[in-house]
C-alpha cells in the first residue's frame, strides 16, 4: 500500500471512531450470597437471565461464605462504607436489620420508586409479614424462604422392615423408627437433624404451639424471656441426648452440615430446610418427605411452621439509577414463572401466591408427592401468638448460646435440663444487652 493510502485509511479509521456512538453504560449491583451447591447455581442462572433480558444493568453474583459469614460481611462493609447494592441476609439476621436505622432501603419503597406497586395480596401471606414492619411496610425480598421438613432414605426404611410409604409423623414415631433403622443395620446412623435451634427450639416451638419466649416471641416487644426450659423441650432434648448416647443419634454441626450425613447413606433420617431439596435431588438417592414431626403430647399440634432461609435486603445510600436496576431485578424474581421454577427446583417457599397456584395447576406436586409440604405446613392454620415467627434484637448471638449448650450435652458433659437450664439464663442476660443497646 502506498504511503498516501495508508495515511487515507488511518484518518478514516479515526474518523470512524470520532463518529461512533459512546459504549452503553452498564450499572453493575453486586449480589452478595451464601447460597453452595445446587441453590448456588440457580443463584447464578438467575443472574444470568434477568443481565439477558436487558442491557441497561448486570446483576454479579458474589459468594461471601455462610450465612453468619455473609451477614458479618455486610456489617463490616457498611461501617466501611463499601456496601453492595444487595446482601442475602437469613431469618436469624432480620432483627439486626430491622434495628441498623439508616442501613437499608425498604423493599416496599424500591418497587414503588421503581414504578411497580408494592401489593402484599400477591405474597404468601406467612412469608410477608415476617419481613415487615407492624404497619405492614415489607423491608426485605423473601427470595428463598423455607420450613423444615422431614427426608428419609426410603431404601434404608425398606431394609429395616418399616414402610417406606409411611414417614414418621410424631417425635416419638422418628426415635423408635431410627432406633430400628440402626439396631436392624439398615444403616450406620437413624437420625441427624441440621440447625438445632431452629428446627428443634424455635420450629418445635411454632408447631406444638408453645412459647419460646415472651412478648409472642419478640414479634410483640424486643424485652424477650426465653421460654426454653419448659418440660417440653427437656423431654425433647433428653431424647436427644439419649439418642446420641446410643450412636442412634449423630451431630452433623451448626448450620447445615448434617446433610452431608444423610446424602452419604450414613443417616437414614433427616430433618432439614425445605431449600436442602435442590442437593437431595441432585444426589440421585431414593428419598421421601415427611412434614416436621410434631410433639404427640402437644395439645392441638401441629400448628404452623415459621418461616426460615433468608430474604434479599437493599443497603441505603445508593445512587437513583441502582435503585431503578434493584426494583427491576425484584420485579423480574417475583414473576410468575421464575418464582414456579425456583420452587420447584429449589424446595425453597414460592414468594407469590400466583407461583403457588401455577404449580398446583401444573401437577408437579401430584408427580412429586410430598414436595406442597412446606407450603402447608406454613399455611395449614392461622398463627397464634406462639407461631407468628420469632425476632429477637442479636438472634444470631442467643443461637451461638443455645449450640454451645447443646453440644455439651451431645458430648455427655450435661443433661438436657442443665443445657437448657444455661442456655436461656445466658440468652436472657445477651437479650437484655442488646436492649439496653
Amino acid at each position: 500500500m502506498r504511503p498516501n493510502a495508508i495515511a487515507q485509511g488511518v484518518v478514516v479509521g479515526a474518523m470512524i471512531v470520532i463518529g461512533s456512538p459512546p459504549a452503553h453504560a452498564v450499572t453493575e449491583l453486586e449480589w452478595w450470597h451464601a447460597m453452595t451447591g445446587a441453590n448456588n447455581d440457580v443463584v447464578e442462572q438467575l443472574a444470568r437471565e434477568f443481565n439477558e433480558t436487558q442491557r441497561d444493568y448486570k446483576v454479579v453474583p458474589v459468594f461471601k461464605g455462610t450465612y453468619p459469614e455473609t451477614l458479618n460481611a455486610g456489617i463490616d462493609a457498611f461501617r466501611a462504607k463499601r456496601t453492595p447494592a444487595i446482601i442475602q441476609v437469613f431469618d436469624v439476621g432480620t432483627g439486626v436489620m430491622m434495628g441498623a436505622e439508616g442501613a437499608i432501603k425498604p423493599v416496599a419503597e424500591v418497587l414503588e420508586e421503581g414504578g411497580y406497586t408494592f401489593d402484599k395480596s400477591q405474597y404468601l401471606p406467612g412469608i410477608v409479614d415476617y419481613y415487615s414492619k407492624p404497619d405492614g411496610t415489607m423491608l426485605s425480598f423473601p427470595y428463598n424462604a423455607s420450613s423444615p421438613i422431614l427426608y428419609y432414605d426410603r431404601d434404608a426404611f425398606r431394609k429395616a422392615g418399616l414402610d417406606e410409604n409411611a414417614p414418621p409423623k410424631t417425635w416419638d414415631e422418628v426415635w423408635a423408627d431410627a432406633r430400628r433403622i440402626k439396631a436392624n443395620g439398615a444403616a450406620p446412623c437413624g437420625y441427624t437433624s441440621t440447625w438445632l435451634p431452629w428446627i428443634h427450639l424455635e420450629n418445635f416451638a411454632a408447631w406444638n404451639n408453645v412459647p419460646y419466649g415472651s412478648n409472642e416471641n419478640g414479634l410483640a416487644g424486643a424485652d424477650v424471656r426465653l421460654a426454653i426450659d419448659a418440660p417440653i423441650y427437656v423431654d425433647h432434648f433428653q431424647a436427644i441426648a439419649d439418642l446420641a448416647k446410643e450412636g442412634v443419634f449423630r451431630y452433623g454441626g451448626r448450620t447445615a452440615e448434617a446433610r452431608q450425613l444423610f446424602l452419604s447413606g450414613e443417616c437414614a433420617i433427616l430433618t432439614e430446610s425445605s431449600g436442602g431439596l435442590g442437593d437431595v435431588v441432585k444426589s440421585g438417592m431414593n428419598f421421601g418427605i415427611g412434614q416436621l414431626p410434631y410433639d404427640s403430647k402437644a395439645s392441638g399440634a401441629p400448628q404452623n411452621t415459621i418461616p426460615g432461609g433468608a430474604s434479599l435486603w437493599v443497603f441505603g445510600g445508593k445512587t437513583e439509577t441502582e435503585y431503578k436496576g434493584i426494583a427491576e431485578f425484584f420485579h423480574f424474581l417475583s414473576g410468575t414463572a421464575v418464582q414456579a421454577r425456583l420452587h420447584q427446583k429449589s424446595g425453597y417457599l414460592p414468594v407469590t401466591l400466583a407461583a403457588y397456584e401455577d404449580t398446583k395447576r401444573s401437577g408437579f406436586y401430584e408427580r412429586n408427592p410430598g414436595r406442597e409440604t412446606a407450603i402447608t405446613q406454613m399455611l395449614g392454620k392461622a398463627p397464634t401468638g406462639n407461631s407468628k415467627g420469632v425476632r429477637l434484637p442479636d438472634l444470631p448471638q442467643v443461637r451461638d448460646i443455645e449450640n454451645e449448650e447443646f453440644e455439651a450435652m451431645l458430648a455427655g458433659a450435661q443433661d438436657a435440663k442443665t443445657a437448657l437450664a444455661k442456655a436461656k439464663v445466658r440468652a436472657d442476660a445477651a437479650i437484655a444487652e442488646a436492649v439496653a443497646q
